[in-house]
């Protein structure tokens, strides 16, 4: 039984955040990482020798007897990694962008339904200690603004910014408005490369909050926060410093109403780690991961809404 051994997990895709998997899923207890594949055999070799595990030049040559696996190889190859291993039952976590189509994303739901396998997608800002702390505490927003800003980055650009950075604050926000968006209007432009580079979107909800939504990926600074303000009450996320403020109208009798609040107390840790802490853990059990296939499906049916909008202009 898995539960009665070490977990055997591999990495696909060692890259800008795949070796961030090898490194974690290295130190976890109860996990023993049995391999590393990459098609840039160097890399691959680094990384293996780096943690004392075995190198492979591509995710078929893997061993057969893995119990999961996690997908950080570019998006464009999620699908055909991904799929082998869900037919045969095997748990696996995708980073996000789930796929590069709806299409792909529903075939590799279909293909986890049937075998049963545990399919998770690494959208990691919803383990961050500072969005887990504020999700009970968010209660039908009526006005949401993110900014997620940062610098020119070597990795991701066979993507545009809507799937590489704003798709991660669509996750928080179908996670936290809890509503269907019912429209959306969307601008965006490329600037340093040939995809969008830097977009805004505008999201109304059925519920009757709206969003705004700016991402960017040609900032000097760095930036990654997220206010919402609802009924009697103000809550602002630093996704970078695990930082979340809550401020509220408090009514006391025989005095003016007074805005009482302040920070909210987080014990910081690194959203990675807990994320494939959950996966490891949803695999033994054979429950679902706090974000699973369905969740990054949701999020990239948004995200390719705001893209067409944007290119419809």
């Amino acid at each position: 039984m898995v539960s009665q051994r070490k977990l055997r997990v591999a990495v696909v895709g060692v890259g800008y955040l795949g070796r961030h998997h090898a490194r974690i899923l290295a130190a976890l207890d109860g996990v023993e990482l049995v391999g590393v594949a990459d098609r840039n055999w160097p890399r691959a070799q680094e990384i293996a020798r780096a943690h004392g595990t075995s190198a492979y030049p591509d995710a078929s040559a893997l061993p057969d007897d893995v119990d999961a696996v996690t997908v950080a190889a570019p998006t464009e190859v999620h699908h055909a990694i991904a799929r082998p291993w869900l037919e045969r039952g095997v748990g696996v976590l995708v980073e996000k962008p789930l796929a590069r189509t709806l299409d792909e994303a529903d075939d590799l739901l279909a293909v986890a339904a049937r075998s049963g396998a545990v399919f998770a997608v690494g959208h990691t800002e919803r383990h961050n200690p500072a969005v887990q702390a504020a999700l009970p505490l968010v209660d039908r927003p009526g006005f949401v603004e993110v900014h997620r800003l940062g610098t020119f980055p070597e990795r991701s650009l066979d993507i545009d910014v809507v799937f590489d950075l704003m798709i991660h604050d669509l996750d928080v926000l179908l996670a936290t408005v809890r509503s269907d968006v019912v429209s959306l209007e969307a601008v965006g432009v490329p600037v340093l490369t040939g995809r969008i580079d830097i977009a805004n979107a505008r999201l109304k909800f059925a519920s009757g909050c709206i969003a705004n939504v700016t991402a960017s990926r040609i900032s000097r600074d760095r930036v990654r926060k997220v206010r919402f303000f609802q009924q009697d009450a103000y809550l602002s996320i630093d996704y970078a410093s695990q930082e979340l403020e809550r401020w509220s109208l408090a009514r006391h009798p025989g005095s003016a109403p007074a805005i009482e609040g302040g920070k909210v107390q987080i014990e910081r840790q690194e959203p990675l780690r807990l994320e494939l802490l959950d996966f490891a853990d949803a695999v033994r059990a054979c429950r679902a991961p706090l974000v699973t296939g369905q969740d990054g499906r949701r999020a990239l049916a948004l995200a390719t809404r705001i893209t067409e909008a944007i290119e419809r202009g």
